[in-house]
């Protein structure tokens, strides 16, 4: 079955080109807070501004912003960072709310960005949250938004999010079975997720998405139960490849389950076929479950990866722009910002950024280095 699953995969698979289309002032002081406070808004002038996109030396266009609004996280997931937590960033390096609204903005209505995904660490510890969404839906509500989160706490604040002009979620949950979650998070919480995850359905912030990641050993035979379990209950499932981004530099390829694996599981128990619909830039590849309609996804970013298609930038909780997950430069946006840039100086840095973005992650080259920040201080 793994051999037929592969050679659908092959069919399915493009040899695409990179995205060569994008989309389509505020006036807001430096502030200064450990967690989001506002900082003083300076009274707000409206102008015509110019939209250029944030294209790369390969003809990437990044439309797709990912916001990191904090490095904390309330587990400790043993592929993301060790028992004890990590050195979190210092209050005053974090963004403010007025800070993270403002690039926002400037990405939105100068540099063509058409979606915002809202991460850490784990976004819903940032106690400005709601606010956020709130002013980022008012700059360009045709902007789709979406939270990354391990839904503790989702089950008290989906409502408030839904109203605030959030459209879905992403859940990381990679197990249904109790004792498995405590093994992997460190923590007996899977109560809590199971009840975001409810409350996020009925707030209407669909399509609810669940991410997992198989770890050898502890839940890699758990992938159709997992499957089952997600449709079931109307969420859609995508299986990722564990990266090299944990904060111990543990990772191994040779311990990593691979996509191949992962379909091989599943094929034990469902039949998948390919979906019909280009993939375009969407990490994770489709298929249909036993002829649908549910399907299930796979993102092999290691094995399968797809920087060919990527239209994603990275902006950190402390104002760094990122052009690629496991890019190992940074540009500073915060320094700028707060020395009193202009939007239009602040756009032009990012542009700048952009250009430097490689042809790919490189994680097959001998010489690729894990980067120094983990995927809690990146955002996923």
């Amino acid at each position: 079955m793994a051999n037929s699953t592969q050679r659908r995969l092959t069919r399915n698979r493009s040899d695409r080109t990179p995205a060569r289309l994008a989309g389509a002032a505020s006036g807001l002081a430096p502030g200064h807070s450990s967690w989001g406070r506002p900082a003083r808004r300076l009274p707000r002038v409206t102008t015509p501004v110019t939209t250029r996109p944030l294209e790369d030396r390969y003809g990437r266009v990044a439309t797709d912003l990912r916001v990191s609004l904090t490095d904390r996280c309330n587990l400790r997931c043993s592929y993301c960072m060790p028992a004890e937590g990590l050195d979190w960033l210092p209050g005053d390096d974090i963004l403010t709310d007025d800070e993270v609204v403002r690039l926002i903005e400037i990405g939105v209505r100068r540099l063509g960005i058409r979606e915002v995904r809202f991460t850490g660490g784990e976004p819903l510890v940032r106690r400005g949250l709601v606010d956020i969404v709130r002013q980022v839906n008012a700059i360009e509500p045709s902007v789709e938004l979406s939270l990354t989160t391990n839904a503790l706490g989702l089950a008290r604040t989906a409502v408030a999010l839904k109203s605030a002009g959030l459209d879905r979620v992403n859940v990381s949950l990679d197990t249904v079975r109790p004792d498995t979650f405590q093994t992997i998070t460190r923590r007996d919480r899977l109560h809590d997720v199971i009840e975001g995850l409810a409350a996020a359905q009925d707030a209407g912030l669909v399509p609810v998405k669940i991410n997992a990641v198989l770890l050898r050993g502890t839940n890699d035979d758990q992938a159709p139960e997992l499957l089952r379990w997600a449709i079931e209950r109307g969420y859609d499932l995508r299986f990722i490849e564990q990266m090299p981004l944990d904060a111990q530099h543990g990772w191994s390829r040779a311990e990593m389950v691979t996509a191949e694996e992962i379909f091989a599981h599943l094929e034990r128990e469902f039949v998948l076929s390919p979906v019909d619909e280009p993939r375009g830039s969407a990490p994770a590849e489709l298929f249909r479950v036993d002829g649908g309609p549910a399907t299930v996804g796979v993102i092999a970013s290691v094995t399968r990866p797809f920087c060919g298609d990527c239209d994603r930038v990275r902006l950190t909780a402390d104002g760094q722009v990122r052009n690629c997950l496991f890019a190992r430069e940074e540009s500073d946006l915060r320094a700028a910002l707060r020395g009193g840039a202009t939007d239009d100086e602040l756009a032009e840095r990012w542009v700048i950024a952009m250009r430097g973005k490689r042809a790919g992650h490189g994680i097959d080259d001998p010489a690729f280095l894990q980067p120094d920040r983990p995927m809690s201080a990146i955002g996923g």
